[in-house]
């Protein structure tokens, strides 16, 4: 047989590759979903588009920009059919609902129409931003919106003289609780105390009755709302993953060495994982140690060895999770420390390996309990207390690297650090007068930052210098429970306002992302591993874990 000569054959070769190279290129192209947001009266800049691809548990979003386009970056999409949804306010999504993601898909043009149900669409922020009375009284509308949307309140029909009764019959619930599933307290002065001060449920029960519907058929008072994203708040992917359970509370979101990202439920008795790359959705049970009593946990974090624990809320006691076995090993607090109000939200064991122990605290009593890790021993540190007898009920609570715990004092303003060695507390004031301090963490530097959730700000505590600084966050009603920091920023998430404040430390500015729904949003971990710092957080009311991307 005559042989082709080896130059042409190298040729044919080549060619061939050539061809199967661009081949494989076209089949393996990522589709570009790309167009532009218009309303009637032209281009919509912070318009937050979402795509979920049917049958998936993701959804991204992007924003428009200035002239109203919009792009989801490479990658972020496969050919399939996709649900199109669209933050805006004042306005609905016209068309399209559904689009078939392709390759060589052409710009998809999005329309909005005016929406006929503003109301439905407004933060807890923008209620109490709209509602008429005096802005001080209106702070007690934030210790409701940690179980349901002020939504439901406002479009009640409830009278003044109703509200005494209701606000008891709320605050005999926990904080777990949500509208389609209650939680009652047990009998004891948590399950006994009204949401509201005694001292203003009269005026709080009139605005509320103003607020609502008793009175009229439709709200008389101006509708307040927040501008859309502008400028670098428009430059900036959201992930969202749906969790297995749609009743789950993720309430702290952690990050583990390995990139797993891990959630505790505030209502239910698992915690759970997610695969970053997949996002496939594990959930693991913790052990029940009062059938009777609450479910939920609160704080999740690793120790030096890479378990987990957990904070077991009112069941009172903490949970080990071997991340080998992922079996879940509970720590009950001692029987005889135990009333029906013992609550145990806060668990930290960053440090436990200088000296084989944990901390916790008890919410009911404020004081502050250290566990043995091998043996599972609680030893009572009492309510720590500075050289003058001055107390802290501290809530939040950070070790630092000497496994000293700084605890936050969301009740009122200050800051305390507890000396495990002299068993002696040094108490430090925030700036601002009763900021309630809530949750945060300790940077590589050994500086504290933390959420000053009445202040509005984010703060931080040098204990080099015994520095105390704030940055207030730009938009009102933002209430940021927790706070991060990374890479020269900080970060903190709103619980009213749907959105994640990116402070740059150095000048002081901040941008603000607004999330594609209602989230009520705890903790907040900051990855920084990348060459853009990457935010994870929970969806307390959405059953999701959302992750944000600055594109920046």
């Amino acid at each position: 047989m005559r042989q082709l000569p080896r130059t042409l054959v190298g040729a044919k070769l080549a060619g061939a590759s050539a061809l199967l190279l661009t081949s494989c290129l076209f089949a393996f192209a990522e589709p570009n979903f790309n167009g532009s947001v218009s309303a009637p009266e032209g281009a919509l800049e912070g318009v937050l588009i979402s795509a979920k691809k049917s049958g998936t548990n993701k959804t991204v979003t992007v924003v428009s920009d200035e002239k109203g386009a919009f792009s989801f970056p490479a990658g972020r999409l496969s050919t399939g059919d996709y649900e199109i949804s669209i933050r805006a306010i004042g306005y609905d999504l016209e068309s399209p609902a559904k689009i078939s993601v392709s390759d060589g898909m052409k710009p998809v043009s999005v329309k909005l129409a005016k929406t006929k149900d503003l109301g439905a669409q407004m933060s807890n922020a923008e209620w109490i931003m709209s509602m008429p009375g005096d802005e001080k009284l209106k702070d007690f509308l934030t210790d409701c919106t940690g179980c349901h949307t002020l939504h439901r309140v406002v479009g009640s029909d409830y009278k003044a003289d109703d509200f005494p009764d209701i606000f008891k019959r709320m605050g005999s619930y926990s904080p777990g609780s949500t509208p389609e599933a209650p939680q009652p307290l047990l009998p004891g002065p948590r399950g006994e105390r009204p949401r509201v001060n005694a001292q203003i449920i009269k005026p709080a029960s009139e605005l509320l009755a103003r607020a609502n519907l008793s009175g009229e058929k439709t709200h008389s008072y101006a509708m307040k709302t927040l501008p859309r994203p502008k400028g670098r708040a428009t430059k900036v992917v959201i992930t969202e993953y749906d969790l297995n359970r749609r009743e789950a509370q993720p309430h702290d979101v952690i990050m583990t060495k390995d990139g797993m990202i891990w959630y505790s439920d505030f209502g239910a008795q698992f915690i759970g994982s997610l695969d970053p790359a997949t996002g496939k959705v594990t959930d693991y049970p913790i052990p029940t140690l009062k059938p009777d009593a609450p479910k939920g946990s609160l704080q999740i974090d690793a120790d030096a060895d890479g378990n987990l624990w957990i904070a077991m809320m009112y069941q009172a006691g903490v949970t080990k999770f071997d991340m080998k076995t992922k079996q879940a090993t509970a720590f009950p607090v001692p029987q005889e420390w135990q009333t029906g109000s013992t609550q145990e939200s806060m668990v930290s064991p960053q440090y436990s390996n200088v000296d084989g122990k944990i901390w916790t605290n008890n919410q009911e009593t404020h004081k502050l309990y250290r566990v043995d890790v091998k043996t599972g021993q609680y030893e009572d540190m009492g309510e720590p207390k500075d050289v003058n007898g001055v107390s802290i009920n501290g809530y939040g609570l950070v070790a630092d690297p000497q496994n000293n715990p700084y605890m936050l004092e969301f009740g009122n303003t200050r800051v305390g650090k507890f000396d495990a060695s002299a068993k002696m507390l040094t108490v430090y004031p925030t700036p601002s007068l009763r900021s309630r301090p809530r949750r945060g963490m300790m940077d590589e530097q050994g500086r504290l930052w933390f959420a000053e959730y009445a202040a509005n700000a984010i703060g931080m505590f040098d204990p080099k210098t015994g520095a105390m600084t704030e940055w207030r966050l730009p938009t009102p009603w933002s209430n940021p429970y927790d706070a991060v920091y990374g890479k020269g920023e900080a970060w903190a998430g709103s619980m009213s306002n749907d959105q994640v404040a990116r402070l740059d430390v150095a000048s002081g500015t901040y941008v603000e992302y607004l999330l594609p729904r209602p989230t009520n949003i705890r903790r907040t971990i900051l990855d920084t591993r990348g060459a853009k710092p990457v935010l994870w957080i929970g969806s307390n009311h959405g059953g999701s874990i959302i992750k944000v991307e600055p594109l920046d």
